[in-house]
């Protein structure tokens, strides 16, 4: 999958299999696990974790992005795709009101108000991975 990063969304796509490793490490998806990936770009993290037999529900902003996702994993069984913007959604609604797990490579620009807006479903978190810019993390 080739995409050009695009700056209005602020994307940045993980390709160091050693760093992608380590995050679907700390991740540690278990089969029974469903995790909404917030940002899943080229997919470097969705194919390790739906490699585990966790279900996965993708949320991509990009239009482009989020065709080639559905293209791709369209015979896949325990992958969704939803186009939109994850500062919009309803999380309730996109996990049927289920316990979730929510995981991403986080846009700068976004951060911050997504960490407040998904705390409005912190009943149905059961934990949050992401990675954020350093600066953001010495903001928090």
């Amino acid at each position: 999958m080739q995409h050009r990063a695009r700056k209005r969304f602020g994307q940045n796509f993980l390709t160091d299999p050693a760093v992608i490793g380590r995050i679907v490490d700390a991740i540690a998806p278990q089969p029974e696990d469903l995790l909404v990936e917030i940002g899943p770009g080229q997919a470097a993290l969705t194919l390790p974790l739906a490699a585990s037999g966790a279900r996965l529900q993708l949320l991509e902003i990009d239009r482009d992005l989020a065709a080639e996702l559905r293209a791709r994993f369209a015979s896949t069984a325990n992958i969704s795709v939803h186009e939109g913007d994850a500062l919009d959604t309803d999380f309730a609604a996109l996990t049927g009101g289920q316990r979730f797990r929510l995981v991403g490579n986080l846009p700068y620009n976004i951060s911050t108000p997504l960490l407040f807006h998904v705390l409005r479903w912190s009943d149905l978190i059961e934990d949050m991975h992401f990675m954020l810019q350093k600066e953001v993390v010495d903001r928090i």
